[in-house]
């Protein structure tokens, strides 16, 4: 090794130097100064994996030039570090290494703390935030409980990810292959129905539709548009022969002549009540119980279902029409049923032509072919409506009030909104994250913890079992 050039930058000798003097100088403090303007500043806070990665350093050197930029402008700012530190990762470290997951967390945070001070940013240490430090979750619970008490907090059920053999439920991460087996013992995974916590998100599903008063660019609120997904529609009752009546919603009122059948999804409760008496009904929802979301929305997957045995009356014409069960249907989006119009809608028509299922043209397109039934292809555009009863000859711009209007004078359906975008699932059967400062007594119900008596703390005497249950299962108390 030859000595360095005079001109070589030396920058573990030279960033180490000024480091120490920043930091003896408290230069990047940001102490309360009301002489000056504020500035907060904030970027991801990472995950305490053990070593930090140049995406970190992606994520954090713009800020950090931008908080410098603001300090030299006369700004206070404010620039914190700290720590995402709960999730599953520090679960299965403790499973594997039999140690608590607060001592893996905290010696990756101890490692990535140093690691982080030599990166040279404005961040004022001593503001750091640890979301696994009891003091941090005490304001996450608090905020909780602050939503629960403005109505935005619910519980109901809901699918989740569930391993027999392990007996707990997981993670997407640990649900592995195409067969969506367990990571743990390879065992096939099942879809649960469980009672689940959920932030109501949708409640503001309008308002994130305002941009008025937002500097974006637009693609960006084209893409939060499709994310939030409004459509405008009608909800339609639709009665079942000796059951209770199932409500869909559709953007096409205007078809419901053209209905020949419904689908319900595996979850619906009508699928399940008839699973109890047909082995087949039974055998397709433990199928369908092993694929996501995702993958039954696929436009390329062939769609399959198999009758309920059961079967809907048509409120517009009060035909009787079967009722199918199908997991393109999901359960969490809508009403978990739709209208099955196979001759104006192409999903719809693919269905029906593969198990032979009638088909309507109720609606005469604008570009004046003639209609043939059954079709030989779905025609989903507008026109006049023909075949429909009272509406028969309403034209396109009329038809779907008129049909809505229709509805309501029958007390068969109303007009209605619709969005993509769910409710936020909060809960989580694990062990290594906030406790939920709810109680669940036997005589008042559900009770929120006094905001006197937080954090509700994590019990640190657990056993973790090689199977991977929460070992909160467990816990005597």
């Amino acid at each position: 090794m030859t000595e360095p050039a005079d001109n070589e930058y030396r920058h573990a000798e030279i960033e180490k130097k000024w480091q120490e003097q920043w930091e003896a100088s408290g230069l990047y403090q940001s102490d309360i100064d009301p002489a000056r303007p504020k500035y907060y500043a904030l970027t991801m806070l990472p995950y305490p994996s053990g070593d930090l990665h140049i995406g970190h350093w992606y994520a954090i050197g713009p800020p950090d030039a931008q908080a410098r930029f603001m300090r030299m402008r006369g700004f206070n700012v404010l620039f914190p570090m700290g720590f995402d530190a709960f999730g599953l990762p520090a679960e299965n470290a403790a499973i594997k290494r039999g140690i608590h997951p607060s001592v893996w967390t905290y010696a990756n945070i101890e490692r990535m703390r140093g690691q982080l001070r030599t990166m040279g940013a404005m961040f004022d240490w001593r503001r750091e935030m640890v979301s696994a430090d009891p003091e941090y979750y005490r304001w996450t619970q608090w905020l909780f409980l602050q939503l629960y008490k403005a109505g935005l907090v619910y519980r109901k059920f809901a699918p989740v990810d569930w391993c027999p053999s392990c007996n707990t439920t997981l993670a997407r991460e640990q649900v592995w292959g195409d067969d969506r087996h367990c990571e743990r013992c390879e065992t096939p995974v099942e879809r649960r129905e469980l009672n689940q916590w959920f932030f109501q998100v949708t409640k503001y599903a309008d308002e994130l539709l305002d941009f008025s008063e937002i500097d974006w660019p637009q693609r960006v609120k084209t893409l939060q548009a499709n994310w939030i997904g409004r459509s405008t529609g009608a909800y339609i009752k639709f009665g079942v022969e000796n059951g209770e009546p199932i409500e869909v919603f559709t953007t096409r009122p205007d078809t419901l002549w053209g209905v020949t059948f419904m689908v319900v999804a595996p979850e619906h409760p009508l699928a399940r009540t008839a699973a109890e008496t047909s082995d087949t009904v039974r055998d397709y929802l433990e199928q369908s119980g092993r694929h996501t979301d995702i993958e039954r929305q696929a436009a390329d997957r062939e769609k399959n279902g198999v009758p309920s045995g059961r079967y809907a009356i048509n409120p517009a014409n009060g035909e009787r029409i079967p009722i199918w069960i199908a997991d393109y249907v999901l359960m969490s989006y809508g009403t978990g049923a739709v209208m099955g119009v196979p001759a104006h809608d192409e999903r719809d028509f693919a269905f029906a032509k593969k198990y032979d299922l009638a088909m309507r043209v109720v609606i005469e397109p604008e570009d004046g072919k003639p209609v043939v039934n059954p079709p030989a292809e779905a025609s989903t555009g507008y026109g006049t409506m023909i075949d429909s009863g009272p509406l028969t000859g309403t034209s396109a711009d009329e038809a779907r009030d008129k049909t809505i209007a229709y509805l309501a004078s029958q007390d068969a359906g109303r007009p209605g909104v619709q969005y993509r975008l769910r409710d936020w699932l909060v809960s989580r059967q694990r062990y290594w994250g906030t406790p939920i400062p709810i109680l669940f007594c036997e005589k008042c119900g559900i009770v929120p913890v006094p905001e006197s008596e937080l954090p509700v703390r994590l019990p640190e005497d657990v056993e973790w079992l090689p199977t991977g249950e929460s070992p909160l299962k467990l816990h005597p108390t």
